[in-house]
Parts: C-alpha cells; structure tokens; sequence
C-alpha cells in the first residue's frame, strides 16, 4: 500500500477549538452499511484535509466531511486523476466502469470539493491535498448543469466569497441522499441495475465574532435533469419519508431556493448532526422542500444568470 496513507490524517473535529465538531453520525441500518477500511477500527477512509464514510451496498459515501483554512489556501495546479481507494474493496467503490457505459451522462461530482482542501504551510502540502479528492470514493454522480453551475456556485461562494476571502476557518458537510427509492441508471454496469442519487445536501459551520458556533444546510435536487436527459429510466415515487456579521454565509442569492434546516436534512438523510446556532428556520412540509430546490425546474423558470446561479444565504455570510 502507497506511502501516500501516511500523509491522510482527515477531517479534525477539533479545527474549530475549543468546539469539537465530531463527524455526523449514522442511524443503526447505516452503521451495518459501512464499508470496511483498512487498518481503522471506525471504517473512516482519511485523506488530505477530509474524511468519508462509504457504503458498501450504494458505493457512493454517506458523507463527506473536509476542514477549510482560508488563511492557508494555496493556488495550485489541478489534476484530474482519479482512481479507487486501495484501502476499500473495489466491491465496495464505483470506479470508470460507472461513467463510461453508454448514456452515462453525467460528471464525476466531487462531493468533497477539490480547493476545498487545497491549503496547508506549503504548495506542495496543498497540491497533495487537491489529489487526494480526485477518488472515486469521493464522486457521486451529478448532471453537468448542477455540477459545473448551481452546486458549483454554491461551493464557490462558500469557498472563495466567505472563507478565502475574510481568512476564515470552517467545516463543511457533503453528501447524497441514499435512497431506496433512487432513479435507475438507463444503463447496467456490469449486469448490475445502479440507482443514481438526486438529492444533494451541504452542512456549514462556522463561528461569528460573538464566538458562537453557527451551521447553515443547502439541498439540491438534480432529478428533473436526470429524467428529462434520459439518464434514468424509472420515474421516483412519490416520496414518504418517515460582510456584516450578522449576515455571514447569508449572500447567497438562491438561498431562499436552496437553503434548508439542518433537521430537514437529517430526515431526509438519517444523519445527525452535531448541535450549533442555526439562523434559517424553515417549516415547510419535505414534499414541497423537494419540488422547490429541483435545479432544472428553477433553471428553466427564469433566463437570468444571477437568478440561476446565484446565493443569499440566510446566516451564512461569515
């Protein structure tokens, strides 16, 4: 196994002393889900500046967890190469095969974001860390449209809008929702039918100059592009599921659209999450919460970039 592993420490629970922000936990069904990793006891696969827990029956990670130094990002050059984890069976991770059968179109979606972890003392540390996001335990599947637009503006304002730009620290939370009752891919891989996530969620803490603890939660649906693109071929059933600082990370403009409680993630995903002030409530039943964060069906109502691609988030500006 590579001498890279050495180098993987992961997500740090405590970046933003003194509050330990631990990483979100699994229901009972999920724990039994997750994939083994070798030489760990937690089955947490570490790497540059984040962690993930995968599951061995979806192959796509129930979370993503990354630490954020704005004061220490670096520029650096990226990379695209992406490969499995030696540390996980390849039983338990999708690879190529998934993104080069016919009708996979669709990106590798980082979950963890590659200049999210792109900071340390040195470039070279930083360059390092880039890579270490370009495994495939790490993608999940998105359509171009939210990858490369919608969800690509939301990590950007987070990153470079608030973090980079004010030398903030934070932590930031990604990952699907796994459900059951998940499209299917038009397309076998290898025989096997894959049920493609639509539901995409991102948890952000930070901490204010009155030196709480804050968290801001986003979802994004990408299931009318999945389904109008031909990508899947069962439709969904009807789902029943059981800088001014008071404004930081609040200036996202679609955050009206996107921004959710953290609550209605956790229905939705299973996850729990660790406690913090949370400025944005929302009482709105899941189903309409669905209907209203679906990016093609917002893209397609209004011809405006900054109404498709931007955020106002409520809380959020750090």
């Amino acid at each position: 196994m590579s001498d890279k592993y050495e180098l993987y420490l992961g997500y740090n629970a405590n970046f933003l002393t003194p509050d330990t922000i631990d990483l979100p936990q699994l229901s009972d069904k999920q724990q039994q889900d997750m994939a083994p990793v070798v030489n760990t006891t937690d089955q947490v696969a570490r790497y540059m500046n984040y962690s993930l827990i995968i599951s061995k029956k979806r192959r796509f990670p129930y979370f993503t967890a990354s630490n954020i130094d704005g004061i220490k990002f670096k520029k650096v050059v990226r990379d695209d190469h992406w490969r499995k984890d030696d540390r996980i069976s390849p039983d338990h991770q999708w690879g190529n095969e998934l993104y080069k059968v016919p009708g996979s179109d669709f990106d590798k979606g980082h979950m963890t974001k590659r200049e999210d972890t792109q900071w340390g003392d040195t470039i070279a540390l930083a360059q390092l860390a880039a890579d270490s996001t370009f495994h495939y335990t790490n993608a999940v599947p998105q359509h171009a449209m939210l990858n490369q637009r919608v969800w690509r503006s939301l990590e950007d304002y987070i990153l470079h809008t608030e973090t980079v730009d004010n030398g903030l620290a934070i932590n930031v939370f990604t990952g699907p929702v796994l459900d059951k009752k998940d499209p299917i891919f038009i397309s076998p891989v290898k025989g096997e039918n894959v049920p493609i996530p639509y539901l995409f969620w991102k948890i952000v803490y930070f901490r204010k100059s009155d030196t709480k603890l804050y968290r801001v939660g986003f979802l994004m649906s990408q299931y009318s592009l999945l389904w109008d693109n031909g990508i899947v071929k069962e439709p969904l059933l009807e789902a029943k599921r059981s800088v001014e600082d008071d404004n930081l990370f609040m200036q996202f403009k679609d955050a009206d659209t996107y921004q959710v409680s953290v609550s209605t993630i956790e229905k939705l995903s299973k996850l729990t999450f660790p406690h913090a002030v949370e400025p944005f409530t929302d009482d709105r039943k899941i189903s309409l919460i669905l209907k209203e964060v679906d990016v093609e069906k917002l893209t397609r109502e209004s011809s405006s970039p900054i109404v498709q691609l931007g955020f106002s988030i409520v809380g959020l500006e750090l």
